[in-house]
């Protein structure tokens, strides 16, 4: 069962002076393209990843799925339900309780006035529900103590906040949770420890994750199928296994060559040539075709369509790819 479906998803933002500056300069509008045209789909009870660079729109595609920002184009569907068009109070309501986002910087993400267990039990209270003894019963299941309930946020370590923060994710019974980069600020062993426990809580509760991160090895390990955005654009979705032992797009071949690796102490590497292009101001045809060393006219003019290879197990938007199927 589908339980999100992202089509033609596309997001601008006015980064435009404002109005007497552009009139006294004689200056245009200037619209920064974040997420251009994608399209993909969550299966229920999987983990779906995001990577790509800094800038690429990953947290602005997440951010729209839990309904932090209305897209520009397109439509998200949860549970069936586009919640942007959708009127009826009760079901959007109905909807809205299913999604919970955990955010990258866990301190920042809760209320340093308020004591755990008033954190933790805020999705259910703003609700009218029960939250007698739930924090300590989810503190718990997140290997804290019930006693950590009365403490205040400071008082913990980066891992025991971010595990305070998937315990109130949990707090609403939810069946989508949007990970923004989890673990980005917490250190190797810790990033492991919260891993493990959203890989635990994914098979205790039903979860669907929509996991955002650029650290590749993070995402193979945690993903059933991973997106690679570039410059806002979808240009690879395979499965951990397919991606990583063959990309097929120049851009996902990089990012993995330029990956850490264990045994690769010592080893020749030239560095990614070129930088992103201005979001503002993005290249025509193939967004990557100025860093791309395989790019022909046919990149630098027309836009590849993101299509299925013949196998069927992957989509790429690359002209130098295998063989495609519509």
């Amino acid at each position: 069962m589908t339980i999100v479906k992202v089509d033609h998803l596309t997001r601008f933002f006015d980064v435009s002076k404002p109005w007497l500056n552009r009139v006294t300069e004689r200056l245009p509008k200037r619209i920064l393209t974040a997420v251009s045209d994608v399209s993909f789909e969550i299966e229920e009870r999987s983990v779906y990843a995001l990577v790509g660079e800094s800038g690429s729109g990953k947290s602005t595609i997440g951010k729209m799925v839990v309904g932090l920002l209305n897209p520009s184009e397109g439509h998200i569907k949860i549970e069936n339900v586009n919640l942007f068009e959708e009127t009826d109070p009760q079901i959007i309501e109905q909807i809205r309780a299913n999604i919970q986002m955990i955010f990258q910087d866990p301190f920042a993400s809760l209320n340093p006035r308020w004591r755990v267990r008033d954190v933790i039990a805020e999705p259910v209270a703003a609700r009218g529900g029960e939250v007698k003894g739930l924090a300590e019963k989810l503190l718990e299941q997140v290997g804290l103590s019930a006693a950590d309930a009365k403490k205040f946020p400071h008082e913990f370590s980066g891992g025991q906040r971010q595990r305070i923060c998937v315990a109130r994710a949990l707090a609403s019974g939810p069946k989508l949770i949007v990970c923004d980069e989890p673990t980005s600020a917490l250190d190797v062993s810790v990033q492991a420890q919260v891993l493990n426990l959203m890989n635990d809580l994914r098979d205790e509760f039903g979860l669907t994750y929509l996991f955002i991160s650029h650290d590749l090895t993070v995402v193979q390990h945690m993903a059933d199928r991973i997106g690679v955005l570039y410059l806002g654009r979808l240009v690879e979705e395979a499965t951990p296994a397919d991606l990583f032992e063959n990309p097929l797009h120049p851009y996902t071949q990089m990012l993995l060559e330029a990956a850490p690796k264990i045994d690769g102490f010592g080893r020749d590497l030239e560095p990614p040539q070129g930088e992103i292009p201005d979001p503002i101001n993005p290249p025509s045809g193939c967004a990557y075709h100025p860093r791309c060393p395989l790019a022909t006219a046919q990149c630098k003019s027309e836009r590849p369509e993101l299509l299925q290879t013949k196998e069927k197990t992957r989509r790429v938007a690359c002209f130098k790819a295998e063989p495609l199927s519509a």
